[in-house]
């Protein structure tokens, strides 16, 4: 089966040019039959293409190396060599191709069948029937094809969603995930039970539909490389809100807000000014008192309490998530 991969590097190559023919038709009074190389083909070229489909970069991962054919040699009678075999690089929706060495962007593919075009390919080279002149009437050469291109890249994906679900490890993402849209997520009572960024789709009042991103638990120290959370960080930069989801049976949601938001704003600061909502889980194992302590601890900040499990506070919080888009929107 094939893992979740969401970055990796490549190299890609475009075609040579094919060079261009040296040749002479056989006709009565002209000098060697008179030239009738025709040219070489041009090379192949390198294309990204957005497929909707495509989750990972995990066959990208496996080949590593893109190379586009190479342009077919010119012939005689003053025909052409074929255009090299195209290389078309099919990439999940919210790939970034960046340059290796840089790191700079070259191309930020959103959009499902969008294509790209990286690299062209090499010219094909003319034949000796380009070169004939009325003082040289039977030219020897031809030109050498051009070659082809070639640069190492960076790809990355970051997830394309309205929302965007954090919180520590088992604050329970995947569960609430599952009761909210179509997702079937893993859910297991451990740490790290979510290993990559898992996708649904809420349907909201038969009218609008909004996608939800879980991302990998979150621990203290992330944003400095511990844990599984920092891999995905760059998945909450698409999204155009925040649901922190805290555990409210630990006891310690304030500690674990503030590590939430720590984390975040030190990849940062500009994902902690997107619009986020605030909800406690598992209220189905805590007092009220619990509960409405956790309520009052946010003064100006949207919250409310749920249980996944037992499916209490859902329909408020689809009210409150879609709310949460408008605000992102400006409405």
């Amino acid at each position: 089966m094939s893992r979740f991969v969401d970055e990796t590097d490549l190299l890609v190559r475009s075609g040579h040019g094919g060079p261009g023919a040296v040749s002479f038709r056989r006709e009565k009074y002209v000098p060697r039959g008179g030239p009738d190389g025709g040219d070489g083909g041009d090379g192949g070229e390198v294309i990204f293409r957005v497929k909707r489909e495509l989750k990972s970069l995990y066959v990208h991962k496996m080949k590593g190396r893109f190379i586009a054919g190479d342009g077919r040699p010119g012939m005689g009678k003053n025909k052409s060599g074929a255009k090299g075999r195209d290389c078309v690089i099919d990439v999940p929706a919210g790939t970034v191709v960046l340059d290796r060495e840089t790191k700079l962007p070259i191309a930020d593919l959103t959009e499902d069948g969008r294509e790209f075009l990286l690299l062209k390919g090499g010219r094909g080279g003319q034949g000796n029937a380009r070169f004939a002149t009325s003082v040289n009437r039977a030219p020897k050469y031809a030109q050498k094809g051009l070659p082809g291109k070639e640069c190492s890249l960076t790809l990355q994906i970051k997830t394309i969603a309205d929302i965007g679900l954090v919180g520590l490890p088992n604050a329970g993402k995947s569960t609430l995930l599952a009761v909210l849209t179509d997702a079937h997520p893993r859910i297991g009572a451990y740490p790290f039970t979510t290993l990559y960024p898992n996708l649904g789709v809420l349907n909201y009042k038969g009218e609008t539909q909004f996608v939800i991103a879980d991302l990998p638990g979150l621990i203290e120290g992330a944003s400095m490389g511990h844990g599984l959370g920092i891999r995905f960080l760059k998945h909450i930069e698409r999204t155009r809100g925040l649901l922190f989801l805290l555990d409210l049976s630990t006891g310690d949601f304030v500690k674990q807000y503030e590590i939430l938001a720590g984390e975040i704003g030190t990849y940062s600061e500009s994902l902690l000014a997107k619009p986020r909502l605030v909800v406690g889980s598992k209220r189905d194992l805590v007092s009220g008192d619990v509960e409405e302590k956790f309520l009052a601890s946010g003064p100006g900040e949207r919250r409310l309490s749920i249980s996944s499990s037992a499916r209490h506070g859902l329909e408020p919080l689809k009210n409150e998530i879609a709310a949460l888009v408008g605000r992102a929107d400006g409405r």
